[in-house]
């Protein structure tokens, strides 16, 4: 266990990433089938991807299309297809937090934070420590 019992270190889910083949046909359907809105689009170079932002409530849906043939996304999509490719947890000090998950055997994708989309601190844990799940840790830029 990496946490003392009662330690709160997950805030909520900031968002659940949706791999995407094609940003502006996913958009539609989100918009016209099930009357969501998109609060806005952004590109991540440093991740080779455009996102589409859908916000519900305190969290967002974020539809994923990747700007390189060779990049994460693009590469998810051709080995499983369009899909949920990762699920957003808030923490507070992702930096301490990611060593604290190092030293408890949790394998690492990020062994340090980086840039995300909306300014946030971002660093993966590998789904072969989170049971087939990749988690994407998110620190608010303050």
């Amino acid at each position: 266990m990496c946490y003392g019992e009662g330690s709160k270190v997950i805030r909520k889910i900031t968002h659940i990433g949706v791999a995407v083949k094609d940003l502006n046909e996913a958009i539609k359907f989100y918009e016209e089938n099930l009357g969501l809105e998109i609060g806005g689009i952004e590109e991540v170079e440093e991740q080779k991807v455009k996102v589409a932002f859908i916000p519900l409530g305190e969290s967002r849906i974020e539809l994923l299309q990747s700007t390189d043939p060779n990049g994460p996304i693009a590469k998810f999509i051709e080995k499983r297809g369009e899909g949920i490719h990762h699920i957003a947890l808030e923490v507070e000090r992702l930096k301490e937090t990611l060593q604290r998950l190092k030293e408890g055997g949790v394998q690492l994708v990020d062994e340090k934070p980086r840039s995300g989309a909306h300014g946030m601190k971002i660093a993966f844990l590998h789904p072969r420590s989170t049971k087939g799940v990749l988690i994407e840790l998110c620190e608010k830029h303050e």
